[in-house]
Parts: C-alpha cells; sequence; structure tokens
C-alpha cells in the first residue's frame, strides 16, 4: 500500500512462514471454538484436527480470481463464464473514505478492528438464536469470514463449513492486515443490477467515483450486499430506503455519524440519490436478471457465488429466440414506434415445461443504462388480458357453463355504487354466447360472470395459475382495473396453462445447479393441475376466435393455429385532468399462444405526462405486431393444432330455439358450441334462462300497465268531450226559448226587449252570484263524477290482476310440464346417441 515502505508482496512473504498446523494453533483453534454451541455440543478436539486438515489452502494467489461460474443454454452450450462477464473494477483500501468504511463495518462487523478473525459476542448472539430457532438460523460471520466463504467456501449451512470458516478465518487474519482484509470485501462483494466491487456501485448508482460518496449514499451501498434484488433502490426504493435508514442508524448508535448528520442524511428520499451510471450491458442482460433472481431463491447460495462459486448453471436461455426478440422491439424492419421513449416488454414462454425462452426487457437499453425490465419487473393492471382468467376460465371450471352460455350485455352498475360499467365503444349489445362476449370483449358479460363465479373461486382460480392477488378480489377486477398489477412474465405463465390442457408450469429460466463438489440442485417445477381439460381447451377455442374474428386479428400468423387476447388500461378522471389527456390510455397488452409457445407483451411509457401516453389507433396495435412477430420466428413443424380433450363435445344448437338443432332448423340459425360432455344445451345455459325469463315477464307486466294508463286517459277524454258537448246543446236551447213568446194562436211573435218596460237590465252583482253558483255545481259534479270512475277503475284492476295471475299460474303450469317433457325428450335422445 501507497504509504508503507514495503508492497503487499513483499510484506507477505515477511510474515508468511511455513506454518505447519500443529498443536499449538490447534488447540488455539479448538478453544476458541468451544464457545459455539453446535461445535462444542457435536465434535470434540479430535474431529475439529481433521476438518482443518482438510481445509483449502490460503496462498498468494487464493484472492486474485475466484473460479469463475459457467452459464449453459437450453441445450447445453456454455454461453458464458460469469466471472469474465463481471462488471468488476478494483482500487486500493487508502482510496476509500472512512465514512465508506465506517458504513460497511457498522452493518457488517462493528468490532472488526478488535477481534482476530471471530466476533465472539457476535457468534454467542447467533447461538443463542440457533439454540432458538434451529441450527443455522442466524449467523455470526466477520467479514473476515464472509471473505473466506466467498472465496474459498460454499455457503452451507453445515458443521463442517463452519470450522472451516473459523480456521481459515484465523488463518487470514495471520497473512493479511486489517485495511487489506476491508480491501479484499469492498473489491469482492455483489451490490446487485450487475456490479461487482464498491467501485462499480458507485458508478451504477450514482455515477460517482468513490471518494464522491456522502455518507447516505455509502449507507445505501453498506444495505445491499445482504440482498442485492430485494434492496436494489431502481425496483424496491421504499425497501432499500428502509434498509438505507438502518445503516445510519447503526452508524449513529455506534459512534460513527453525530445525531444532526444521522437526522440530515436519513431525510432524503433514495429515488432522488439516485443517478445512472454508464457501465456495459449486454444483449441479453433482461433475461440474466431473471436467472440472478431465480439463483437466489437457493439457500445457502449468496450472490457472490453466482459468479464466483465456481457453479454450471444450466438455463433455458434459446439464444436465437432472444436475438429474434430483441431485434423486434429494437429496430423498425418488424414493428414501426412512435417515438424512441414508448417501451414494451415481452416474455416467450415453453407450455409443455415452463421454460422461459426469451425476455424482451425493453426498447433502446444501449450500454451504459441500467435498465428497467419491463418483460418481468413491472406490475401494471392487465386490463381484458384477465378476462379468461377471473371470469369465463372459473364459469367453465366451476358451473360447466358451455361456450353458448347465453349472457345480456346491458347497462349495469358495480355492486354497491353507481359507477356505470361501458364498453370501448359505449353501446351494449343484447343477449349473446360468452364466446361472442370474449370474442368482442365486451364488459358487461364478464362481470356477469364473475358475479355468477363468485370472488373467492375466481380468486383461486388466478392464484391456482401464478396470478396471486392479495387481500379481497372486487368486482372492477374482472376488468383488469387493480392497482398491484402483473408482469408480462406472469401473465405469460397463466396462458400457457390454457394452451398446456390446464397443466401450469411456473414460467423459469434455469434447470438446474452443478456445484464444485458434484452436487445437484434441480430447479425445474413440478406441473401443477390447475384446471380441468374441459376448461382449458374451451378457454383456447374462445380466445381462438378472439384473433380470428374479434379484437385481436392483427395478432394472427398465417396457417397457424393462435389463441390470444387483448387487453387495454383506462386513466382516471384525476389523471387526464392532470395531464389534459383527452384520448389516449397508459397500457395495452397483447398475450397468446401457439400449441407450443407462450407470449405475452405490455406496451406503453415508463412514466405519464403530457406527451407520453398511448396516442392513437395505430399504436394501440402494436402489441399485437409484436406478439405477431416474435411468435412467427417460434413456429416450427411442431406447431400444430389445439387437442380437444374428450371431456369435451361439440353441438349444433338451432339459435332461434336455444336447443339442439333438428331437421326442422333453418341453416342459417346453426352454430356449433362447445359443451361440458355430459352437460344438456338446457343445464348449460338454465342459469341465463331463469333470468331471461324473469326479465321477459317484468317487460310484459310493465308493457300492460302502460297499455292500460293509455286506455283510461283515453277513456277519460272522450267522457270530458261528451260532457263539453252535452253542456253545449243544453245551453244553446235556453237560448232560443228565451229569443221567443208563443201567442194564443200559435204563432211566434218576436219581441223587442226595448218596448218591454219590465225588461230593466239586471243587477251585475246578482247576476255574477247565479252564474259562479252554476260553475261550482258543475265542477262539484265532474268531481263526484271523476270519483266514481276512479273507483270503478281501481275494481276493474284488482279484478283483471286476479285474471292476470290465474293466468300465469295456468302457464307456468303448462311450462313446468312442457319443460319436464323437453328434458326427458333431450335425455332420450342422448342416451339413443350413445348407445348408437
Amino acid at each position: 500500500m501507497a504509504d508503507k515502505p514495503e508492497t503487499r508482496e513483499e510484506k507477505r512473504k515477511l510474515k508468511k512462514r511455513k506454518h505447519k498446523r500443529g498443536s499449538g494453533l490447534l488447540f488455539k483453534i479448538a478453544a476458541v471454538l468451544t464457545v459455539l454451541f453446535v461445535i462444542a455440543g457435536a465434535v470434540g478436539s479430535f474431529t475439529i484436527y481433521g476438518l482443518v486438515q482438510s481445509a483449502p489452502e490460503i496462498d498468494d494467489d487464493t484472492f486474485a480470481f475466484a473460479n469463475s461460474s459457467t452459464l449453459y443454454d437450453h441445450n447445453n452450450e456454455e454461453i458464458i463464464a460469469l466471472s469474465n462477464g463481471e462488471n468488476r473494477q478494483s482500487m486500493s483500501i487508502e482510496e476509500v473514505p472512512d465514512h465508506v468504511k465506517d458504513a460497511f463495518i457498522a452493518i457488517e462487523d462493528v468490532r472488526f478492528h478488535d477481534h482476530s478473525g471471530l466476533d465472539i459476542r457476535r457468534i454467542g448472539g447467533a447461538v443463542i438464536s440457533n439454540i432458538t430457532n434451529g441450527f443455522g438460523a442466524e449467523g455470526g460471520s466477520t467479514i473476515t469470514q464472509q471473505v473466506v466463504k466467498n472465496s474459498l467456501l460454499t455457503a452451507e449451512k453445515s458443521m463442517t463449513r463452519k470450522v472451516q470458516e473459523a480456521y481459515l478465518a484465523l488463518e487470514l487474519e495471520r497473512h493479511y492486515t486489517k485495511d487489506e482484509i476491508l480491501e479484499l470485501y469492498l473489491n469482492k462483494i455483489y451490490f446487485g443490477n450487475g456490479a461487482y466491487g464498491i467501485v462499480t456501485a458507485a458508478e451504477t448508482y450514482f455515477n460517482k467515483e468513490v471518494d464522491e460518496l456522502t455518507i447516505n449514499e455509502a449507507a445505501l451501498l453498506a444495505g445491499l450486499p445482504q440482498r442485492p434484488s430485494g434492496y436494489d433502490p431502481y425496483q424496491n426504493p421504499d425497501l432499500a430506503e428502509e434498509r438505507r435508514n438502518t445503516v445510519l442508524y447503526v452508524m449513529h448508535e455506534h459512534g460513527f455519524i453525530t445525531e444532526e448528520e444521522y437526522d440530515e442524511e436519513r431525510s432524503m428520499p433514495v429515488e432522488d440519490m439516485l443517478q445512472r451510471g454508464s457501465e456495459d450491458q449486454s444483449v441479453s442482460d433482461a433475461f440474466m436478471d431473471q436467472v440472478y433472481r431465480e439463483l437466489e431463491q437457493i439457500d445457502g447460495l449468496t450472490a457472490q457465488m453466482i459468479y464466483n462459486g465456481g457453479l454450471e448453471i444450466y438455463t433455458t436461455y434459446d439464444a436465437d429466440a432472444q436475438a429474434h426478440v430483441e431485434e423486434v422491439l429494437n429496430s423498425d424492419q418488424f414493428v414501426q414506434y412512435p417515438d424512441d421513449n414508448f417501451q414494451a416488454g415481452v416474455t416467450v414462454v415453453d407450455n409443455r415445461t415452463g421454460e422461459i425462452k426469451a425476455i424482451g426487457g425493453g426498447r433502446n437499453q444501449e450500454a451504459g443504462e441500467n435498465r428497467s425490465n419491463y418483460a418481468t419487473h413491472i406490475k401494471r393492471s392487465p386490463g381484458s388480458t384477465i378476462k379468461p382468467i377471473l371470469s369465463y376460465g372459473p364459469a367453465i371450471e366451476h358451473l360447466k357453463w358451455s361456450t353458448y352460455q347465453q349472457i345480456e350485455d346491458e347497462e349495469m352498475t358495480y355492486t354497491g355504487s353507481d359507477q356505470v360499467i361501458r364498453n370501448y365503444n359505449g353501446q351494449y349489445h343484447g343477449l349473446m354466447s360468452i364466446r361472442e362476449a370474449l370474442t368482442q370483449s365486451w364488459n358487461t358479460p364478464a362481470v356477469k360472470t364473475f358475479q355468477e363465479v363468485g370472488a373467492d373461486k375466481a380468486q383461486e382460480f388466478a392464484g391456482n395459475i401464478g396470478i396471486n392477488i392479495e387481500g379481497s378480489v372486487y368486482e372492477s377486477y374482472a376488468l383488469g382495473s387493480f392497482d398491484e398489477g402483473i408482469s408480462p412474465l406472469d401473465l405469460a405463465g397463466a396462458y400457457s396453462a390454457f394452451a398446456n390442457e390446464g397443466t401450469y408450469n411456473e414460467p423459469h429460466t434455469v434447470r438446474k445447479v452443478v456445484f464444485p463438489d458434484g452436487r445437484e440442485i434441480n430447479m425445474q417445477p413440478e406441473g401443477v393441475q390447475a384446471m380441468s381439460d374441459y376448461t382449458a381447451y374451451m378457454v383456447t377455442d374462445m380466445l381462438k376466435s378472439v384473433v380470428e374474428e374479434g379484437t385481436g386479428q392483427l395478432a394472427a400468423i398465417g396457417g397457424v393455429p393462435v389463441a390470444g387476447k387483448t387487453g387495454t388500461t383506462n386513466f382516471n378522471e384525476e389523471t387526464k385532468q392532470k395531464y389534459n389527456i383527452d384520448e389516449g390510455v397508459p397500457d395495452v397488452w397483447f398475450a397468446g399462444y401457439t400449441s407450443n409457445y407462450t407470449a405475452a407483451v405490455w406496451t406503453g411509457y415508463p412514466r405519464i405526462d403530457e406527451n407520453s401516453y398511448i396516442k392513437t389507433r395505430e399504436d394501440r396495435q402494436i402489441a399485437q405486431h409484436i406478439f405477431r412477430e416474435v411468435m412467427s420466428g417460434m413456429v416450427n413443424e411442431e406447431t400444430g393444432e389445439f387437442a380437444k380433450p374428450d371431456s369435451v363435445e361439440e353441438i349444433t344448437i338451432d339459435t332461434s330455439t336455444g336447443e339442439r338443432a333438428d331437421s326442422s332448423s333453418s341453416r342459417s340459425d346453426l352454430v356449433t358450441e362447445l359443451f361440458v360432455t355430459g352437460t344438456t344445451v338446457k343445464d348449460a345455459y338454465s342459469l341465463v334462462e331463469d333470468e331471461w325469463e324473469k326479465k321477459q315477464k317484468e317487460a310484459r307486466e310493465e308493457e300492460r300497465a302502460k297499455q292500460e294508463q293509455q286506455r283510461r286517459e283515453r277513456e277519460r277524454s272522450e267522457e270530458r268531450e261528451r260532457r263539453k258537448e252535452e253542456q253545449q246543446e243544453t245551453d244553446n236551447d235556453e237560448d232560443e226559448s228565451e229569443s221567443e213568446v208563443v201567442d194564443e194562436d200559435g204563432l211566434n211573435i218576436e219581441i223587442d226587449p226595448s218596448d218591454d218596460e219590465s225588461n230593466e237590465e239586471p243587477n251585475d252583482s246578482s247576476n255574477d252570484e247565479e252564474q259562479g253558483s252554476d260553475e261550482e255545481d258543475n265542477v262539484e259534479e265532474e268531481k263526484e263524477e271523476d270519483k266514481k270512475e276512479e273507483k270503478e277503475e281501481k275494481k276493474q284492476e284488482k279484478e283483471d290482476e286476479k285474471e292476470e295471475e290465474k293466468d300465469e299460474e295456468n302457464n307456468e303450469s303448462n311450462s313446468s310440464s312442457s319443460d319436464d317433457e323437453s328434458d326427458s325428450d333431450e335425455s332420450d335422445s342422448d342416451s339413443e346417441e350413445e348407445d348408437n
């Protein structure tokens, strides 16, 4: 090191002697290890001696390069040696600021400068945990032990490894100074996102040199090695911030920073700290992201061992498929993209095995960019792609609905809400089959189907094919409107179960891992029968209709049977107003499959603003174009039709009657649909038929009441006219009698009123009173007559209702008898067909 008179090599030569594993050292080790409950209770000095004898040697080349791990593709061909692909730079410990060293020491090994490789107090805490929770529940590893473990040993939680780790830690402390050991640790440790060593980590997360790191940046980095993917600040900023604050708290508790520094540093949000670096990335980084995730799930396998453990990692990687996906996403040769910010994520899965063949993590992710993986890491609302999963699949599975099951597309609201459920075209389309409802992606039938199935069964069905929805499931979920969302990886796995006769294989990139000692771990999940084969086939057949004649026609591949579903999400009113969005959507999906592969595609923008959202109809079609181009490259001689199981029966229906077609049926009324074998046509849609009859009855009653009201109003109007005419005739007769007098001979003599002295003009007031009295009498008479009419009408209504009820009872009795006969006829027909 720069400020010392001798080089590291010279110093080691001065320190190093031919250390024999003599009795003195062994007794020292035995004395230290007797503190450990698990060791003291299980082994003796003689056993310890044997374990020490078999421990690896420490020499000058031990830490130069660890054994590289090797990745193999789906054909077991070597594709990469991970040590050669590590993004690592080294630096001298003298170049590391004190607060950076303090952060790692505080969280990893606070008594690092005080022990000789083993921390007795830390071991004691681990012993208590092991007594309480079982051996291996908690470790007591120092930084020295971690260097040993990551460079020389496996992460296996066994007695042998613990003894050898303790011995080698003591040996390492004899050969190296504390600064040298800390330097080895900081240069070797894995920080996630392909960053090995603190130099690369500083650039990856903050685009800085190590000597430029602040206290809170150092704390963030110090918290990553424990769980690099779990605390990834790009993917999990909340968890990363919580971990960073834990490191800051420990630094404060042990006096590395002041209280003022602690309060100030923890106040900054992690997302505001990040600054993307410019490290090189490989074309298959999106695929490798998933490989790392799966390997980190192996108990005892650390992130460092993935690269430096000498492992043989056998993956599902298909180089040709991966290259094709990358080409589709990153060129305009296949798909015309609106701009460079438009993003897409694609996952391609083998239906029979669940093996992931290719992952398209995004577009325009050139070298030097820290990627967001839009195929595996995002969680977005899936839109209508969820309809087969939460509505129609469960209905066929649990209710044995046919693809002809009738359901009405009509205006409705969610239960307990006034929010109206609308279709994308703003219209409703009446009674239809669930095949048509899914083919055209109408919304109210999906919600009604979800209601028939029930939330619990729908949620269980989804969970069986990898769509795990936490908490309660609401009716709006049937249209894909749930915040937690899913990824293209999740959706591809779920749809592959429909393609695989109902068997779900969890999507995976790693087939097996072989350790240097020959031990193997099989990573291929066992298939689970998630649904009946009839459900899988009937859903598949409906999804074929989506591609052949519905909303997914642009995803069709000439001459190849394809099943699939479109999906679109919508902005809420708040977002529309915030960004002044009139027309446009945030996400568009397409998920589909052939007989051998499934692909799920998401398209959209990473962040929504005034200019970043899917605006045009053409842009909404891009997901289908991507699917078609990607899957066209996956077609081979094994791609064929989907095999119909014996549990499914094809039945031709006469749509004019809703029954099986017969010789009298018109060809234009015929349609062939799928039924669960053993169910009758009537069984298949009885639930909806009952509802339909109920609505027809209500409509008839409403129409009858309307006609009756019109009749009454008409009669009243006629009666008023009649009275008016009678009154007019009476008035005319009175006028005539006053204007003439008859003499004794019967002659009419005209009288001039002016010659009659007695003909004085009557008093105005008395005349008015007489007229008013006459009018009041007429009004009272009309009221009395109206009341009388109303009573008679009510009486007549009651009599009519009684007659109608009697007629309906007779009709229902006849109908019931007729239905029974019909069922009997169908049963006879079925048995005859079976006999034949």
